[in-house]
């Protein structure tokens, strides 16, 4: 497989919501293949499709430490959020550059449409759960900066722009 380009912030795949998957096929293993290397590549701990533009609801997760270790999920939801929460800097290949610290629950349940097609139930903790959220966030037509403040999500927009301007 091979890794993709990411798509550049305001692209309009990353404020839509992505579809439903229907069933699993080879087409989907593949999508999520070169999202594995799209991933690796960067490096990062997770990918959502629309990312890649494909409009799917697909994401991939590897917070292992070595690698190797893919979740790979179509239709993720969240089924229980912890009360507890995790503070996490996070970032994305869609807008390079800027970063920005988001407090999201420490656990979550999340239900989802595995390789094979069967529904699996899961529980993540900590940057596995933190990673999780950001990528069925994406899946949902929104980004990590949308959890912030109207000022701050300004600021980190116009720091943004303005380093892609540089470039």
């Amino acid at each position: 497989m091979a890794a993709r380009l990411c798509l550049p912030y305001p692209n309009v795949c990353l404020k839509t919501p992505a579809a439903t998957v229907e069933a699993i096929s080879d087409a989907h293993r593949e999508i999520w293949a070169d999202m594995v290397d799209t991933m690796d590549a960067m490096p990062g701990y997770g990918l959502a499709a629309v990312q890649i533009g494909v409009p799917l609801r697909l994401a991939v997760v590897d917070c292992s430490d070595e690698r190797g270790q893919a979740v790979l999920m179509a239709n993720p939801e969240v089924l229980h959020a912890s009360g507890q929460f995790r503070e996490h800097e996070e970032a994305s290949p869609n807008l390079l550059g800027v970063s920005a610290v988001i407090r999201r629950p420490r656990a979550v349940t999340v239900r989802f449409m595995n390789a094979e097609g069967q529904i699996e139930e899961r529980d993540f903790v900590n940057l596995w759960a933190t990673s999780v959220q950001h990528q069925i966030d994406h899946l949902a037509g929104k980004m990590y900066f949308d959890h912030l403040s109207p000022l701050k999500r300004k600021m980190l927009l116009a720091r943004a722009d303005k380093l892609r301007k540089k470039q």
